[in-house]
């Protein structure tokens, strides 16, 4: 998963340093370096304590902090700041300035605070109040607290001590302005057995009518993860390295939704090392939270909440491909009824028809004359999008994407028979299309494209890789499709990966001009690789 062909990114942690070892700063080394990450660490405070209890807590020196911050700044610079323990008022007015500053030499630098106030064993870290810690907080973009801390940001005297995770975050959002508010939902005692995060999301989009006076609307998206609660008393620093794993998978490019989701399944990993050994010890043992590492078997990953997922839970599974050991290997995607009449005759197991920006009764037509193309031969006719005239016409199957998936009824096209295939872009969104049980799964884009803008979403071959091990074992696999920006070059890497096929566009269309042979003979090339390496 890491990029071997770079150098690690670089994370910062401030924090305080824990003696017992087990959370503070050497709970973020050990997560980042187990993440591929390179770790700086200014530590705030060291702390006196132990398994039982809070001794004292001893603050860095401001002057001492400052000056290893100019040092690093200039030698090695973060991508991604974590903060910690913050000791006192002064720490506070020196971080903020400290991010203000790192601020104006990296606008895309990104600060993740995890609050720290009580210790676990008992007692208070320091004597902050919310009003002097809100300067600080105005300058984080991601804040990781627990249910009690985001009761206490939030100020739960003026909500409902009750009140939803939703409510609890939508308040931290309004009074602080941070873009990402991650509840960890472990300390809970309501969710039957289950440890639920919450993270609230402000996507910031320019309007396209205020752009220059940059005007900002702001989308709010919201993720959720569920997993079975894992019993051990080895969970001391399990915050802190919720909190590293999240900024190391950030620093790597991944999205706020697969960063949220890889450090779920950390930390479901770590606590469940420690599971069975747990049981050999008292109830009162504290013992230390367990990296383990870059999280990839399917087992460690959450279930994904959303809408989507709680509404079609009951749905049965789509139909399957019914390919009885044949292999999609190649799958073109086209624009137009020229392209299918010219590669229908090739012999393809699958194609899929993606037209846009046609009037209605036109676009109708397409679908039907296109329908009625696939008739006479072997190939299994997807239509992209327009899942009613799919159903109406009787085609073979509908691809949707993801921005269309909550406003289809997929009640209606698991009755009419059709098949279905979803786009998927990172394992947050595999996972979460996974469970509504398709007929195939795309995941893209694997490499840049010009069909499509896919900035933030490119996945390249290790994320491919680790996505295709998301899949359960032991049952029949959804097949998986990958695409985006896929070429004759590549295409042999693509399939090594495991994937069921390879779905590709500008590499048939534009043969010709970047290869100098025909559309007939590039599907022959591609079709070729991909059944000799399923075949290998």
């Amino acid at each position: 998963m890491t990029k071997l062909n770079k150098k690690k990114p670089i994370i910062w942690t401030i924090s305080g340093s824990d003696c017992s070892g087990g959370a503070g700063i050497a709970a973020d080394i050990k997560t980042g370096h187990g993440l591929g990450v390179e770790v700086c660490h200014l530590i705030t405070a060291n702390t006196v304590q132990n398994s039982s209890k809070l001794i004292s807590v001893n603050p860095v020196p401001i002057d001492i902090l400052q000056h290893q911050f100019e040092v690093l700044i200039v030698d090695k610079p973060p991508s991604v700041i974590k903060i910690g323990l913050v000791a006192n008022v002064e720490q506070v007015v020196w971080l903020r300035q400290l991010i203000i500053n790192a601020k104006k030499t990296d606008s895309n630098l990104i600060v993740v605070y995890d609050p720290v106030g009580q210790a676990s064993v008992g007692g208070s870290f320091s004597a902050i109040t919310l009003e002097q810690l809100t300067p600080l907080l105005r300058q984080v973009d991601v804040i990781t607290p627990n249910l009690m801390e985001a009761k206490s940001l939030a100020r739960f005297d003026q909500v409902a001590q009750d009140a939803a995770v939703e409510k609890l975050a939508k308040k931290i959002y309004d009074d602080y302005s941070i873009t990402s508010i991650i509840v960890k939902g472990g300390h809970s005692e309501k969710d039957n057995g289950l440890a639920i995060d919450y993270c609230y999301h402000q996507l910031n989009q320019l309007s396209e009518e205020k752009q220059d006076n940059q005007e900002k609307l702001h989308q709010v998206i919201s993720y959720q993860l569920s997993s079975p609660r894992v019993n051990t008393h080895y969970s001391h620093g399990g915050g802190c390295s919720f909190a590293t794993a999240l900024s190391s998978f950030l620093a790597h490019g991944y999205l706020i939704r697969d960063a949220f989701t890889l450090a779920k399944a950390f930390v479901n990993q770590g606590l469940s090392a420690s599971e069975q050994i747990s049981e050999l010890h008292c109830h009162q043992y504290y013992g230390a939270f367990e990296q383990q590492g870059w999280p990839r078997e399917a087992q460690f990953f959450p279930k994904v909440v959303e809408q989507v997922s709680v509404q079609y839970h009951n749905l049965p599974a789509f139909n399957s491909l019914e390919l009885n050991d044949k292999k999609l290997a190649l799958y073109p995607v086209i624009d137009s009824l020229y392209w299918l009449k010219r590669l229908l005759p090739l012999g393809l197991e699958i194609i899929q028809l993606r037209v846009k920006n046609l009037a209605e009764n036109e676009l109708e037509q397409v679908i039907i004359e296109a329908v009625e193309l696939a008739k006479d031969y072997g190939t299994r006719l997807f239509i992209n999008d327009y899942w009613q005239l799919a159903i109406k016409h009787g085609a073979y199957g509908v691809h949707i994407g993801q921005e269309d998936l909550a406003e289809a009824d997929l009640v209606a096209i698991q009755q009419s028979g059709i098949r279905l295939g979803i786009s998927t872009h990172g394992c947050y969104e595999f996972l979460l299309a996974q469970q509504l049980q398709p007929s195939y799964l795309a995941i893209g884009a694997i490499f840049p494209t010009k069909t499509k803008d896919m900035t933030g979403q490119i996945q390249g071959l290790d994320n491919l890789r680790q996505v295709l091990a998301l899949r359960p074992e032991n049952e029949q696999q959804t097949p998986v499709v990958a695409i985006g920006g896929i070429t004759l070059e590549r295409a042999a890497k693509v399939v090594e990966t495991g994937v069921e096929s390879i779905a590709v566009v500008t590499a048939i269309t534009e043969a010709e001009k970047s290869h100098g042979i025909s559309p007939e003979q590039a599907v022959a090339k591609i079709q070729a690789i991909a059944l000799q390496c399923h075949s290998a």
